[in-house]
C-alpha cells in the first residue's frame, strides 16, 4: 500500500523555473499557479484513492466481523455471569456487569437522530428548521398593524418591478423574499431592521483585486489545501484500520477471511467452554458433548487479528 505522499510524485517542482524574455510580469507566478494547481490534483487523487481504500476496508469488516464480534460479546457475558453465580465473589459480579454492558443493543432510528427524525423521516419541526421555515406556527391569522404598515411601505419601494436592470432585479427579489417571511411571522422587530437596511441603499461593490493579487492568492489557498489534505492523510494512516491494511497491502480481502476464521474458531472454543459449565451446573459427571459447531478445531492466529478485536464496534467512518 502506497501512502498518498509516495504516490504524489514530482508535480510540484520543475514547473515554476524563472524564463527569460517573460511576455508579462504576471507569467512567472501564472505557471506556479498552474505548477501548483497540478501538483495539488496529484495529491488529492492519491488521498482520496486512499480514504475510499480504508473506508471499505472497514465497511467490510464491520459487515462481515461484527456478527462475530457481537456473538463473542454475548459469550463472554454469559461466561462471565455463570463464573459470577457459582462463586458469589463480588469482584466476579463486577466482572460479568462490565461484560454485559458490552452487549449493546442496536439503537432505533430516532435514538439516533437524537428526535430528528423516526422510521417515518424528518418530524415536521426538524423539516421546518432545514427548509429556513417558521418551526412554531403563526400566533395569529393577521399580523399586526404595525407589521402591515412596514409591510406594505417595504413592499411598495422594495418592488422588484422597479428594477432596471437585472442584477436589481435579482437584488430586490431577495430582498422581498426576507419580508415576506419577516411579516409571515409577524415580526416587528425584523421588518424595522429591514427597513433600515433599504434605506441605507445597496452595499457598493469593492474594488477587486489586480491580477498578481489574484495570483498570490491562489497560491496561498493552493497552500492550504495542500497542507489541509497532508493533515487527512497523516490522520487516515494512523487510523487502526490503516495499521490493518499495512498488514496485508497486497490483498486486505484475504485479511479479512483469515480475520474471520480466527474468529469462528474463538466462537467455537467458547461456545463449548460454556456447554461444559452449564453441563457441570446440571450435575452432569463428563464435561458433556459439545454442539457441533463448537467441536471445530481452532485456527492458527491470524498476524494482527489480536489488534483488530478492539475493532468489533467500530462504525466506518
Amino acid at each position: 500500500m502506497t501512502s498518498p505522499e509516495a504516490e504524489q510524485g514530482d508535480g510540484a517542482t520543475g514547473g515554476a523555473a524563472p524564463r527569460s524574455g517573460d511576455a508579462r510580469p504576471e507569467e512567472r507566478l501564472e505557471r506556479a499557479v498552474r505548477a501548483a494547481e497540478q501538483a495539488l490534483i496529484e495529491f488529492e487523487i492519491a488521498v482520496e484513492t486512499f480514504r475510499i481504500e480504508v473506508e471499505n476496508f472497514s465497511r467490510l469488516h464491520h459487515q462481515k466481523l461484527g456478527p462475530m464480534y457481537t456473538r463473542l460479546d454475548e459469550l463472554d457475558a454469559e461466561l462471565a455471569e455463570l463464573k459470577a453465580a457459582r462463586t458469589g465473589d463480588p469482584e466476579d459480579a463486577r466482572k460479568a456487569d462490565e461484560a454485559r454492558a458490552l452487549v449493546q443493543p442496536m439503537p432505533g432510528v430516532e435514538e439516533l437522530f437524537h428526535g430528528w427524525m423516526d422510521g417515518s423521516g424528518l418530524f415536521p419541526e426538524a423539516a421546518a428548521m432545514l427548509t429556513d421555515q417558521p418551526v412554531r406556527p403563526p400566533q395569529r391569522v393577521r399580523p399586526s398593524e404595525e407589521a402591515r404598515k412596514l409591510f406594505r411601505e417595504l413592499a411598495r419601494k422594495a418592488h422588484p418591478d422597479l428594477a432596471q436592470e437585472e442584477g436589481e432585479r435579482k437584488r430586490r427579489e431577495e430582498f422581498i423574499t426576507r419580508v415576506n417571511a419577516a411579516y409571515a411571522r409577524g415580526d416587528v422587530p425584523l421588518l424595522r431592521e429591514l427597513a433600515e437596511e433599504w434605506a441605507a441603499g445597496p452595499v457598493p461593490e469593492e474594488q477587486g483585486p489586480s491580477a498578481a493579487e489574484e495570483l498570490y492568492a491562489r497560491l496561498e489557498w493552493l497552500s492550504q489545501r495542500k497542507e489541509m489534505l497532508t493533515l487527512v492523510a497523516r490522520e487516515l494512516e494512523d487510523s487502526a484500520i490503516a495499521s490493518m491494511l499495512r498488514i496485508a497491502p497486497d490483498d486486505p480481502d484475504r485479511l479479512l477471511d483469515e480475520i474471520a476464521e480466527q474468529l469462528l474458531g474463538e466462537v467455537s472454543r467458547r461456545e463449548a467452554e460454556l456447554f461444559n459449565l452449564r453441563a457441570q451446573e446440571q450435575g452432569q459427571d463428563g464435561p458433556g458433548q459439545a454442539p457441533a459447531a463448537a467441536r471445530q478445531p481452532g485456527d492458527e492466529a491470524v498476524p494482527g487479528a489480536e489488534a483488530d478485536r478492539g475493532l468489533g464496534d467500530q462504525q466506518p467512518g
